[in-house]
Parts: C-alpha cells; structure tokens; sequence
C-alpha cells in the first residue's frame, strides 16, 4: 500500500462542456474550489475515454496548472481503476452524482481495497420517474456508514429519504440489513470573489432579472410574475419604471417567449430576452439588475445556485418558497419567499410517468403547483418601490453568500465530512464477497451458452499460432480496450508452459508462479483468450 498520503478520487471530470445548467455550473464550481484548496496530496480521476479525459486535462491546463505537475493529479482511464484500488490507500473517493456509480464503486472498494475508505456523491435534480431505481442501487448489505449522500437542501435531504422509505416499504427492506448511505446536507456554492454588486442606474427603470432555464415544463411558469406585475400596473405603478428582463438557456420552440412577450405587451411592461449569453454577458446583466426573481415550481429543480449568485452580486431575491429555495432566502432580511400550493397526492402522473416523456409529467407536476400571485405582487412592489429596501436586503444577501454559499467554506465542510466518515466503524471482511443484486453476473447468467465451461479438467497443449507466437514468428491481434487486461508476457508463458499437454489446474499454478500479481480469474481470463487466438487448444 502507498504510505500515508491523503489521496483524493472519483470516476468524473467534473468539468463538462454543453449548456450552461445549474448542475454543470455546482460541478466545475466545486472542482476548481477544490483543487485551490488543495487539501489532498494527490488527486486521482478514473474517467470512462478520451471524450471525457482531453477537455479536463484542458481545463486544468488553463485553470490549475501548478495541480498537474508532478502528477500530483493524474487523469486515466477505467481501466486502471482495480489496480489503483488494489495497491493505493485512498483518502475517500467522491462522485459528482450519487446516482450513477457510487453504490457500485463501493462494491469494487469492499472488493478490492485494504481500506474502506468513504465514497460519496451529492444529489442535484431528483425527479425523474427512473430515480427509484438510481436509489434502489444504494440499499444493499454493502453499503457502509462510511459512505455518504451529499444532500445540497434540506427539502432535497426529505425527498431522498421519501425514496428509500417508498423502497424499503415496497420491496420489504429491513433499514438494519439494507441500511443504504448517511445523509449529509452541504449546499451548493460560488465564488463570491468573482462576483461583486453592480451600481446601477440614477433614475432608469427597475431592473427585474430573471435568470436560468426559460422552461415552463422543467423549471418555472413565468407567466405568474407577468401577471403579477400586470397587477401593479393596474394598482398605479408606471409600467415604465420596470424592466423585465428573461435571460438564459431556452427550449427551442419560441411559443413560450412569445406568450411572454404578448403578455408583458398588454400590461405595457418593457421586457427583454437575453439567449444563452456567456459569463461575461450573465455578469453584466446581474449587475445592472435591481431585483431577482426565481419563482421555481417543478420539482426538477433542489437547490438554486442563481439565488445564491444573485445573492454574491447584491440583488435582494424574491423567490418562491420552494424546494432548497427556502435554505437559501431569509424572507424579510435578505429577499421574500412567495407561498406556494402543490397537490398532495398525484395518483395520475404517478401512473402515468414512468410511461411518459419527462417533460410530459414535469409539466402536469407544475402546473399544480401554484404561487401565489398577489403576494409576488407585494414583494416585487415594495422592492421596486424602495430603493433602500433593495439595498439593504441585497447587502445582506452578500453577506450570507459569503459566509454560507462561499466554495471556500463549503469546500472546508466537505473535508470535514470525509475525515469524519472514518470514525464510522466499518469491517472490511464481512463486506469482500457480497455480491449487488442490480449487477448482472455474467457467468452464472450467462454460462450455459457457450458448450463448456472452462474447468480443472480442461485439457490443453500450444497451438499452432502460439508455436509460432514464443518463437517470435507470429503476433496476435490484441484490441486497445484490452491492453490492460492481457499481458502477452504472459500469454507466451502459457505457450511455453503447454509445449506438452497439460491440464488447466496446473498451467494456472504455473502461470501462477511466474506472475503472482493475476488472480486466478485474471490467468483463466489469459487462458481463454489464448484459445481464441489459437495460442493454445485442446486436447479433446
């Protein structure tokens, strides 16, 4: 085992190019503040390719160089990951999604790691009608107290728990033998340094921003704010005096933004659309804003990173109470939490959805949802009345950015929470054969399709190809996805050694002898190969 470094891993770049959303800003966010930080010796990432493997390294190139010297943070492939696991003490191991890999790399560790070291992930959108099963993965007798979600709300921490209570009460789990992972709430976060308040217009009007996802069936209905500031109009406020502007990633059917528009037109409110602008262009719009809106309805959404950004940039937010919106807004001191009404119980769509487009069952899940119009009216009226009022909650929204959503201090609790999960007892020995239910085993499904199967009484002798093959004058094909896998050292030690006929048993021992870093599934994989190469056949 390596001595006693603090190593750092995970199966993920972190770092992914596509549409500015909230979860891909949360990961590269978190990433860059981790590695500034600097809390570990070394930093390991096993990704799935190439596609994945050159962006990070040019990421990190541009970002943090210093962190790619000396390898003290090494990018490779999956394939490495077993060994890695076998001979290296890792610190812990986290993930930037607890519903992809995570249960099933703590299978590999119990496997194959000297250490049960914690594995961890965080949870972003939760709403997808396949997430019982993303869930399902985790309540099995291998996962260990040391191994954690990372819940970015406390709404988001209550609906993980709804789903391994529906699962435990639906499949008959006992919590003592199925425990599934610790909940642990550590919110999303900015770089607070990077963003600093605008100082706005002398008399222009009210700036209202609204920014993120422009989707009525996967973030929020717009329609409520338009309605609401249509009820302000016609209370007396000067239409011109307000500026709603919608800015961000939208669908690419235009009837939303058009129901929008003719909306804001009949209430005579001035409103602009800013699409898919870059960083540069999002930080000019936050600081020439006077006010933040954010009225989510769908449960897609958990935390709110624009909120917490609105708030790094000064903006009081007027918010809907909402999801993880509530852990971010302090209603009355740093913005106002809108009430909402949502249905109790959704028999149809729970019927219906997992047979259905997400987007269907997201849209009829909000569009039960409901703000409550007259209160955003009063909110939003009372911050675009009282420049003052705008001030003050939006210095107190930076403030509790910075002490709260800054990623240095959030960076700070997640390493507090890796080094506590090594308090948790956990034996490793226990754990090393279980097998995951949700993993197929492949020879035991699948073994009755080929004639035979290889045993100790498989008899053997070289082959044509590999007679040629220890001599030197032939060389088997072997495809890039299994370099790592085959050594063809020792494929030519298993022609040598089966010159004269030999059975299996005792060409694994040799073989064994000569190379005591394969297992013996790893030296019968080698054997059957080099049958299909005809290094070696049978006898029979």
């Amino acid at each position: 085992m390596a001595g006693t470094k603090r190593i750092w891993g995970t199966l993920d770049p972190f770092f992914e190019g596509g549409p500015v959303l909230g979860r891909t800003v949360a990961n590269v966010g978190f990433l860059d503040a981790l590695l500034k930080a600097d809390p570990f010796d070394e930093y390991h990432f096993f990704l799935p390719g190439g596609q994945a493997l050159a962006p990070l390294r040019q990421h990190l190139e541009r970002t943090a160089p210093r962190m790619l010297e000396g390898e003290r943070t090494r990018l490779m492939l999956r394939d490495a990951l077993p060994d890695r696991l076998r001979d290296t003490a890792y610190h812990c191991f986290h993930l930037s999604d607890c519903i992809t890999s995570q249960p099933y790399l703590a299978r590999m560790r119990n496997r194959l790691s000297e250490r049960i070291f914690p594995v961890t992930g965080p949870i972003h959108s939760l709403s997808y009608a396949g997430y019982p099963k993303a869930f399902l993965q985790h309540l099995w007798p291998g996962t260990t107290r040391r191994d954690a979600i990372v819940c970015t709300s406390t709404a988001g921490r209550r609906a993980v728990e709804g789903y391994f209570g529906q699962l435990r009460a639906g499949f008959g789990l006992d919590e003592t033998t199925h425990p599934g992972p610790r909940l642990e709430c550590i919110p999303l976060a900015v770089d607070a340094d990077a963003y600093a308040p605008g100082e706005g217009e002398e008399g222009g009007p009210t700036r209202v921003l609204v920014f993120g996802r422009i989707s009525h069936h996967s973030k929020m209905d717009l329609v409520p704010l338009v309605r609401a500031l249509h009820r302000l109009v016609t209370d007396g406020l000067d239409p011109h005096g307000v500026e709603l502007v919608l800015a961000g990633w939208a669908e690419q059917e235009t009837h939303v933004l058009d129901t929008l528009s003719h909306l804001a037109a009949n209430a005579g409110i001035p409103m602009s659309v800013v699409l898919r602008p870059d960083e540069a262009r999002k930080r000019e719009l936050f600081r020439q804003a006077d006010v933040f809106v954010s009225i989510a309805d769908n449960p897609q959404e958990t935390f709110g990173i624009t909120l917490v950004e609105a708030g790094a940039f000064g903006l009081p937010v007027v918010a809907s109470d909402y999801d993880g919106y509530r852990d971010i807004v302090v209603h009355g001191e740093t913005g106002w939490l809108v009430p909402t009404m949502g249905p109790a119980e959704t028999p149809d769509v729970d019927l219906a959805a997992p047979l259905n487009f997400d987007s269907h069952y997201h849209l009829a899940l909000a569009q039960a949802t409901a703000v409550d119009i007259p209160a955003l009216a009063e909110a939003l009226g009372r911050l675009i009345r009282d420049p003052e009022l705008r001030a003050a909650m939006g210095a107190a929204g930076r403030d509790r950015v910075r002490r709260l959503f800054h990623w240095p201090a959030v960076i700070g609790q997640y390493a507090a929470l890796w080094d506590e999960l090594w308090k948790e007892p956990a034996e490793a020995d226990p754990l090393r054969g279980l097998v995951h239910p949700l993993v197929p085993e492949y020879g035991r499904i699948f073994g009755h399709y080929p004639t035979r199967t290889l045993d100790d009484s498989v008899k053997l002798t070289v082959g044509r190809t590999g007679e040629a093959f220890y001599r030197n004058r032939d060389f088997p094909n072997l495809y890039a996805g299994l370099k790592g896998a085959i050594d063809l050292d020792v494929v030519r030690r298993l022609a040598f050694f089966a010159r004269s006929p030999v059975d299996s048993a005792t060409l694994i021992r040799k073989v064994s002898d000569v190379a005591p870093d394969l297992n013996v599934t790893q030296i019968k994989n080698h054997i059957l190969w080099a049958l299909k190469q005809d290094i070696l056949q049978t006898t029979e």
